[in-house]
């Protein structure tokens, strides 16, 4: 098989080859990884070639005016729909965090007005050379779609959960906002894939480590709607979608199913209700797994041989009548050992 038969064989619950392969990673172990291979720090291609990777990306460049200025003497990058960031170091690497949050207090007016990216901004004429440079992978398109994260990264976290208990205009009218320009673009980018484009992969980050971050009735009335837009346009397409849902979510998983979701992304096996037996017994056979290596587990504080047998102990319980994608439950972290990583 090639990699994207590898892959839709795996998300239609039948058995490829190989358990199709998937890598992420943040940009510190990345470099390691690169510096590994002899590759350049640049040729991401080349490590995935060498990692054995079953996906690839199209993404549309933008190509409109800044619309949020940077804040260079505080070091705050600031990109296209306003979201603030600033570098935070730690023991072994760094990231951007997101910070000042500066629709907070904002009311709709403000909202209503914030300057975000046109859908007409963007360069979808490249897509069709994207997915002829990679023919053959699996090829993703990846939209967060989401209501809780992006709204948070803007108003801060407290602040869009509170939205969804009171109904707060401002709040939902930024999440509608977002989502209006994230279809047109999922349209455009389907449109310009013309069947190459394998999947939709969208988030929405649902649990804590043990419990829903959400009630029930938040979920029904403010969040499934939302994922029930994106999964329909993708299948207008013909695509498989897949859903990055950190934390306990498998209380979810039944309404994924239930919307036309083929696959769940991340898989957090440390988090309630998402060890990889419990899954694959309650889910298996309806809904795809992509996911479950724990990236706080041994891959980063384990030896090489533990995390071996641990990898060789997914599969086992997940790899039986496919389904099945092996993948970080995140992006790997900076603290794994490279060696543990290979």
């Amino acid at each position: 098989m090639n990699a994207k038969e590898r892959v839709l064989t795996a998300f239609a619950h039948q058995e490829p080859d190989r358990v199709p392969v998937n890598y992420l990673a943040n940009s510190g172990i990345d470099q390691r990884l690169k510096e590994h291979f002899g590759l350049a720090s640049d040729d991401s291609e080349g490590l995935r070639q060498c990692l054995g990777v079953d996906f690839r990306h199209v993404w549309p460049p933008y190509v409109g005016p800044k619309l949020h200025e940077d804040i260079p003497e505080r070091g705050i990058k600031v990109d296209r729909w306003g979201i603030h960031r600033r570098w935070v170091e730690h023991g072994s690497g760094g990231y951007w965090d997101f910070c000042d949050f500066p629709l907070r207090d904002a009311d709709e007016e403000t909202v209503a007005n914030w300057p975000m990216p046109d859908p007409d901004l963007f360069d979808y004429s490249v897509i069709p050379a994207q997915c002829k440079e990679h023919k053959g992978y699996a090829m993703c398109f990846m939209v967060h779609g989401d209501l809780i994260n992006e709204n948070g990264m803007l108003r801060g976290m407290d602040q869009a959960l509170m939205d969804l208990v009171v109904d707060d205009p401002a709040g939902l009218l930024l999440a509608s906002r977002r989502l209006a320009i994230e279809l047109e673009m999922i349209r455009r980018v389907l449109e310009a894939g013309n069947g190459s484009i394998d999947i939709l992969w969208i988030g929405e980050d649902l649990g804590t480590q043990d419990r829903p971050m959400v009630s029930p009735e938040i979920f029904e009335k403010h969040i499934l709607p939302r994922k029930e837009k994106l999964v329909n346009l993708a299948k207008a397409y013909e695509a498989k979608v897949m859903i990055h849902c950190c934390g306990s979510s498998s209380w979810a998983f039944e309404d994924f199913i239930r919307i036309g979701i083929d696959a769940a992304d991340t898989l957090q096996p440390e988090a309630k209700d998402m060890a990889p037996a419990y899954l694959k017994k309650t889910y298996g056979g309806r809904l795809a797994f992509h996911g479950s290596i724990s990236t706080a587990g041994p891959v980063s504080f384990g030896t090489v041989a533990e995390v071996d047998e641990y990898c060789r102990n997914t599969l086992q319980i997940m790899m039986p009548g496919g389904g099945y994608c092996f993948a970080p439950t995140h992006e790997l972290q900076d603290n794994s050992p490279t060696e543990n990583v290979l």
